[in-house]
């Protein structure tokens, strides 16, 4: 069953990118973009509790987000619409890649999502005119928990000279300033 989709090993432990099988034929496309039980036998958390979209004009960077514990969540993202640069940082302490990041291209077209675990932070630049993203959280949202790391502190090169960062998003610490729960 596991054949829907090819599960690609990243540098960071614990993060996957996702790739479905695209059907496809004169009408446009389908893609499944989850099944319980094909996540369970690829060993990935399947007991989503959110689900929310996101739609970003180009050159908008959103990031880098994370909920802290006991609200902290896997995250599994996609692009529905457009493509965007979307990229990775380990804020696991005893990790051996902590502070590293992955970048990805996520796209429409390619229909590749990202399994993001805990105690990572996530965050994308717009690539096309307009983006829409998906989010499947395993925890529900706590505002209190809500937090994130300066997008420009991680040595990400986001490849854009002028994005629109949204004033929360400019506020956030550095990574250097960041005292990880995680």
């Amino acid at each position: 069953m596991s054949a829907l989709f090819e599960k690609v090993s990243t540098p960071l432990e614990g993060l996957f990118e996702l790739q479905p099988i695209v059907r496809g034929d004169n009408r446009g496309s389908f893609v499944k973009i989850f099944h319980a039980d094909i996540f369970a036998e690829m060993g990935l958390a399947t007991d989503f509790r959110e689900e929310y979209f996101s739609s970003s004009i180009k050159n908008v960077l959103r990031g880098m987000h994370f909920q802290t514990p006991p609200a902290d969540h896997v995250k599994l993202v996609t692009c529905l619409e457009g493509a965007v640069k979307d990229v990775i940082v380990d804020l696991r302490k005893s990790s051996a890649t902590f502070g590293k990041h992955c970048a990805f291209e996520l796209s429409a077209e390619k229909a590749n999502m990202l399994y993001i675990p805990k105690g990572l932070a996530h965050g994308f630049l717009t690539l096309s005119e307009r983006a829409i993203m998906l989010y499947n959280v395993t925890s529900v949202y706590s505002p209190e928990n809500d937090k994130g790391i300066l997008w420009s502190s991680c040595g990400i090169d986001w490849q854009c000279d002028a994005p629109i960062i949204s004033a929360r998003d400019q506020k956030h610490p550095t990574l250097a300033e960041f005292d990880s729960p995680f």
